[in-house]
């Protein structure tokens, strides 16, 4: 059956979200440097080990799970959207998480600095705020493919948060005929739920959908379960195990069009 609708991911297939969070850390990380002598590389790594295993230790951690918020947008997220209670306990948690994570951090590479973890934990999402990074082709790719299909954007995340990245890239928002935010909708990918929801609102059967994302986990094994078409967008050379297997991949979203054309 002909393909009608594109869904696509957000993160790390069309904004560059690593790169964004990758230069934030390491433009705080350097003005530690500056404050402390403390190598970048090494607090990044602290800080990133000691936000993971914090974000773990709350009781919100099994619903940021099922949304698919990970613990570096806590870093920088507000939590202020949302209808479930869970966002309510993040919005409360946030502040303390982030100053926590830096404070603990610095701690584990014997700084004991409070007043420098806030700070940092101030900066953070400031420098990622001022980093909304596009993929090159990514509006060549929508260009192409607008007004010859549907398109939905498919994202796991906090409502506020997503929503402020897209805002961040002012055309991006336009090319989608959809937007769909897991924690908008209640249910993150993989889930079959926010799949089928995606096929009510495009009308289509799921032959005649193609999923485009870079997790195999979310995007991959949603798309794969719900009988639609997957696209493994892997620009890294990572090599997977048979575990989850997508009906294409590709290193490029330009090759995208071979696909759908075939």
């Amino acid at each position: 059956m002909a393909i009608k609708a594109v869904l696509f991911d957000l993160d790390d297939t069309l904004l560059w979200d690593e790169r964004s969070v990758k230069e934030a850390f390491r433009a705080t990380c350097e003005y530690a440097q500056r404050a402390t002598g403390l190598d970048p590389v090494d607090l990044e790594e602290a800080v990133r080990r000691e936000a993971r295993a914090l974000y773990e230790s709350y009781e919100t951690f099994a619903f940021t799970k099922q949304i698919g918020i990970n613990p570096f947008e806590g870093l920088w997220a507000n939590f202020t959207g949302g209808v479930q209670e869970q966002f309510r306990k993040l919005q409360q948690l946030a502040p303390d998480y982030r100053r926590e994570s830096w404070t603990r951090g610095l701690h584990s590479l014997n700084v004991d600095d409070a007043a420098l973890g806030q700070q940092l934990a101030e900066m953070f999402p400031a420098e990622r705020r001022s980093r909304p990074i596009v993929y090159e082709e990514t509006f060549r790719v929508l260009d192409h493919l607008k007004g010859n299909f549907k398109l939905l954007l498919l994202t796991n995340g906090s409502p506020d948060l997503q929503q402020e990245k897209l805002d961040g890239v002012p055309l991006l928002s336009g090319y989608f005929d959809h937007i769909i935010i897991s924690g908008t909708y209640g249910q993150g990918k993989p889930s079959l739920g926010i799949f089928q929801h995606a096929l009510e609102l495009l009308g289509i059967e799921p032959t005649e959908g193609v999923m485009v994302g870079d997790k195999l986990t979310t995007d991959i094994l949603g798309s794969n379960g719900i009988g639609m078409k997957s696209v493994w967008l892997n620009r890294h050379g990572v090599v997977r195990n048979d575990e989850i297997v997508p009906s294409y991949e590709i290193s490029h979203l330009e090759q995208l069009d071979e696909i759908i054309k075939g």
